[in-house]
């Protein structure tokens, strides 16, 4: 039985779509947002960005590229690594498509849409399990106000389970096609080859259907991707260390002036205790003192009327001779 090549592979998916207009059109039928009376029914293949001498340079790289009879722009992308600037490069590439549609003079009433197809072999979306996004001009505060030029969709190939997207069944084959032929497989699953447009695309992933200089590209695309992800592991691990290192650095000096910042408030907070505890103690000396005061005056002046002597009373009551007469003479 023959092998079969990974259709994700830059050569097996420009074999397929980029050769085949039927199946490219199969493909962008199923799976983007086009109503019934939308669908496409012809396309004619763009000229796709030039690719460079070495792969990685910094260029637009446009997997496959058509447009169809009334003249709206399809843009489909097979993309192996996520990085963060890819959706920038995809908004780009379809305004640089979008723009490109007039010449000089012409008007913009003949502006057709531009659609962008990104099929990733990656997540980018990680708060969410939706595996399909669909990306369009909108009104934020009514969204079914939609300025037409420019839609996307992305789909995380990871995430898509078949079993979860039943409703679109002719969808739901082409991803799982994308998703599991590859190079451990030698037998067509069922549900594929009984589809006339999925089991003609794996014919052409057929080992058998390249030769030896194609297989050879193919083999080099895989070892640029293991070197990609090599490098991007590679630099995310060097970054985590760095951020460790500067953030330990800047958390023992931060928590330094933090902890002086802490430590003069609690001493400030400490001291307004205090000195609120002090004053309540003043308060309360001073009401024993009031206190003490009348019991003292009611003592002297019981002490007199049981004729006590003045130099007794001033003994017993620890107050000068001055003070009980004065006490006596104002009770």
């Amino acid at each position: 039985m023959a092998r079969y090549l990974d259709p994700k592979n830059d050569l097996t998916f420009k074999r397929i779509f980029g050769e085949h207009p039927d199946l490219l059109i199969g493909l962008l039928n199923s799976l983007m947002p086009l109503s019934v009376d939308r669908q496409i029914q012809e396309i004619e293949y763009l000229q796709a960005e030039q690719v460079p001498d070495i792969i990685g340079k910094k260029n637009s790289i446009v997997d496959v590229k058509c447009k169809d009879k009334s003249g709206r722009v399809f843009i489909v992308e097979m993309q192996m690594l996520w990085t963060d600037d890819f959706m920038n490069r995809v908004v780009f590439n379809a305004s640089k498509a979008y723009v490109r549609q007039l010449d000089k003079g012409m008007g913009y009433h003949l502006l057709q849409p531009v659609y962008t197809l990104a099929i990733l072999n990656e997540n980018f979306d990680h708060k969410t399990e939706n595996f399909y996004h669909h990306y369009s001009i909108v009104n934020l505060e009514n969204t079914d106000e939609v300025i037409k030029g420019l839609e996307f969709v992305l789909i995380e190939l990871i995430k898509f389970k078949s079993e979860k997207w039943s409703e679109r069944k002719i969808a739901a084959l082409w991803l799982k096609f994308l998703k599991e032929v590859g190079e451990n497989m030698v037998e067509l699953p069922a549900d594929l080859a009984g589809n006339d447009q999925i089991s003609r695309a794996a014919e052409l992933c057929k080992e058998g259907a390249f030769t030896s200089g194609e297989l050879a590209l193919y083999d080099a695309y895989w070892d640029w991707v293991s070197t990609e992800k090599t490098i991007r592991e590679g630099s995310v691990a060097t970054g985590r260390a760095t951020g460790l290192a500067e953030g330990r650095a800047t958390g023992l000096a931060e928590g330094r002036v933090e902890g002086l910042a802490e430590g003069r408030a609690e001493g400030e907070a400490e001291r307004a205790q205090l000195k609120a505890a002090i004053e309540a103690k003043d308060v309360d000396l001073k009401i024993a003192l009031a206190d003490k005061e009348t019991m003292t005056a009611g003592f002297v002046l019981n002490c007199h009327k049981a004729k006590l002597p003045t130099e007794t009373i001033s003994i017993i009551s620890g107050l000068s001779i001055e003070e009980v007469m004065k006490i006596i003479e104002c009770g």
